[in-house]
């Protein structure tokens, strides 16, 4: 049996490092090229055609969902699992919208990626349905920590949040509740640190899931 040609895409090299000395010593693998970035991902996908690109989510250039919906719509025969060391949903879904075949925490234990990716190849699904099961266990287990985190939300912190999600700016929130700018600055902060969120963004897609 021939190996299966592997293409990983990450632009930290020593998570390419140890992603490499997972698989080098398994004769199902042969790791073909290895992408600092989305782009080059992309690239390899058409000069390498590999049978698997483990693909990162984050990287510069062009990230990896991105990368994906691009090498799946020229190449859909090449199989594209998606590497996070994040457990958003909202990744995941997008990911299987873009054509992926998997998705795989960048945490999780080394036998377990490789019993993963053996089932990939093999084209088996009971392998699949356990690290879905494993996934949405640990979704679940961030919806308990939001549906927390929302209880800890004041009617004022609603209020703003619901605004944001609007994509209005700070003064027309502050002119809508009667407060100062200054005032709407420090509860969007207090938000931020609450919700450990990191921008305005990730906010208003916060109001939008929790409270529309």
């Amino acid at each position: 049996m021939n190996p299966f040609r592997i293409v990983i895409a990450d632009d930290h090299p020593h998570a390419r490092k140890a992603i490499l000395a997972m698989l080098e010593d398994d004769p199902y693998f042969d790791i073909v090229g290895q992408a600092h970035n989305g782009k080059e991902a992309v690239e390899m996908s058409q000069q390498l055609h590999p049978d698997i690109i483990l693909m990162d989510i984050d990287m510069p250039v062009l990230n990896g969902l991105e990368a994906t919906k691009l090498i799946k719509d020229k190449s859909p025969f090449i199989k594209v699992i998606i590497l996070s060391v994040s457990d958003n949903v909202a990744d995941l879904f997008t990911a299987i919208q873009y054509g992926a075949q998997g998705y795989l925490l960048k945490n999780m234990d080394p036998d377990e990626w490789i019993q993963y990716l053996h089932s990939v190849v093999e084209g088996k699904s009971d392998a699949t349905r356990g690290l879905a099961g494993k996934l949405l266990y640990q979704f679940r287990e961030k919806d308990l920590q939001n549906s927390s985190k929302t209880n800890s939300i004041t009617k004022r912190e609603k209020e703003i949040l619901l605004l944001i999600s609007e994509g209005i700016s700070n003064k027309q929130i502050a002119e809508q509740l009667f407060i100062s700018e200054n005032t709407v600055k420090n509860h969007i902060k207090n938000l931020l640190e609450k919700l450990e969120l990191e921008n305005r963004v990730q906010l208003a897609i916060y109001a939008v899931k929790q409270f529309k």
